[in-house]
């Protein structure tokens, strides 16, 4: 018997939560193995969070919440937007859901039509293209290689973009290669776009406030005032305050277009947990010391594991300007030892070296493996040994 639809059957998994679940299997089975296929932070949010979060549970704060989040938090939120941002919105201009994610998923579910383009520039976060054809519109991606810095220029998006062309999808800093656009990028970008005014812009800024190096962060929304009426901002307290399992990410745009992601959250998972909300308000609003503190502790971490990749023959990589991931060029590999493709590089190194990894496959962008440096200094240094380790049982030497 039949269960699936046509959409649910063409969709896989999460590529990355299903290596992380097999290299817990491992693990289980009694394997040293170094699981760095997650982009999640390996400490706890700040104390403050989880105190609010424990009166929230006191003060009976434990029911059914408005669609589009408490005001309290979009308050904060519409702060936050105004002191980091420079932008303001109305408090109908902002939207809560479960992660980020959601918010993706919902604008999507609420805009597209069977047929419609999105451009995406790869490589790319591994839902983005599924989540677009899910709700029946067509993933373009557009290959944005280590020649072109990972970012998508001027002329690739002009020659991306046809009649069908409805979302335009960018991130900054981006997973899964620590790619920053600057206001310039963006300004380029912004003038293609003044030439075709039906493409709205979904800009995910959920790495903001981890950059690696001198590299200023630009919010799309900031640079391109021009094109407010239809760019949607998306971001959350996941990545900066080292919450992912709370679940609370958020979004600012047109009154109407959020008004419509607010109504497909109603008709899932109707709202927020209250708990969850109460502490990404406690988050957003209390002391920012702990931002600022991780992302030190990220730099130092890509300056560690940069220096490890650098003495590795048979591999490229440049060090990302943010996020938390080592982006790592293995094109030379495949074809060794029976290596047929990215894929078959990182489950060798599963499997054989003990590490875990994602192919740059999921990211659309064969030829490379992610790792996610959210971890602890002897992993990194642990990751770097054995990927050498694997290179020279393929036949390199040491750089």
């Amino acid at each position: 018997m039949k269960y699936e639809n046509s959409r649910s059957s063409g969709i896989k998994a999460s590529p990355s939560m299903a290596i992380a679940m097999a290299a817990k299997k491992l693990k289980a089975e009694g394997r040293d193995i170094i699981d760095l296929s997650l982009g999640e932070p390996d400490f706890e949010p700040p104390a403050h969070v989880a105190e609010a979060a424990q009166a929230a549970v006191r003060a009976g704060r434990i029911r059914y919440g408005a669609a589009a989040g408490s005001e309290a938090l979009r308050q904060a939120i519409r702060d936050k937007f105004r002191r980091e941002n420079r932008l303001d919105f109305a408090l109908d201009e902002i939207t809560v859901a479960n992660g980020a994610k959601q918010i993706i998923f919902d604008a999507f579910l609420a805009t597209l039509e069977p047929g419609d383009e999105v451009v995406i520039p790869a490589p790319c976060w591994v839902s983005y293209g599924d989540i677009v054809s899910l709700h029946g519109g067509t993933p373009v991606y557009v290959a944005c290689g280590p020649d072109a810095g990972f970012k998508l220029s001027a002329s690739r998006l002009e020659e991306a973009i046809t009649p069908r062309t409805r979302w335009l999808m960018l991130n900054s800093p981006s997973n899964p290669t620590g790619a920053v656009y600057s206001a310039e990028d963006y300004a380029a970008l912004e003038a293609v776009l003044a030439r075709h005014p039906r493409i709205l812009v979904l800009s995910d800024e959920i790495y903001e406030h981890i950059l690696l190096r001198d590299v200023p962060f630009a919010s799309f929304g900031a640079t391109c005032p021009s094109l407010r009426h239809r760019t949607l901002l998306v971001n959350g307290v996941s990545k900066a305050y080292a919450m992912t399992g709370w679940r609370v990410g958020y979004a600012a745009g047109p009154k109407e277009l959020v008004a419509g992601i607010s109504k497909m959250q109603s008709q899932s998972v109707t709202s927020v947990c209250g708990v969850a909300q109460a502490a990404a308000v406690a988050a957003l609003t209390g002391d920012q010391a702990f931002v600022a503190e991780a992302a030190r502790t990220f730099s130092r971490r890509a300056e560690l594991i940069a220096t490890g990749l650098a003495a590795i023959g048979g591999i490229e990589f440049v060090r990302p300007d943010g996020a938390f991931y080592a982006f790592i060029g293995v094109r030379d590999l495949v074809g060794k030892a029976g290596l047929s493709d990215d894929t078959a590089v990182a489950a060798h190194l599963l499997n054989e070296c003990g590490l875990s990894s994602v192919p740059g496959t999921a990211f659309a962008m064969p030829g490379f493996i992610r790792l996610s440096i959210a971890a602890s200094d002897r992993e990194l240094q642990g990751a770097c040994e054995r990927i050498a380790r694997m290179v020279t049982s393929l036949g390199f030497r040491a750089a």
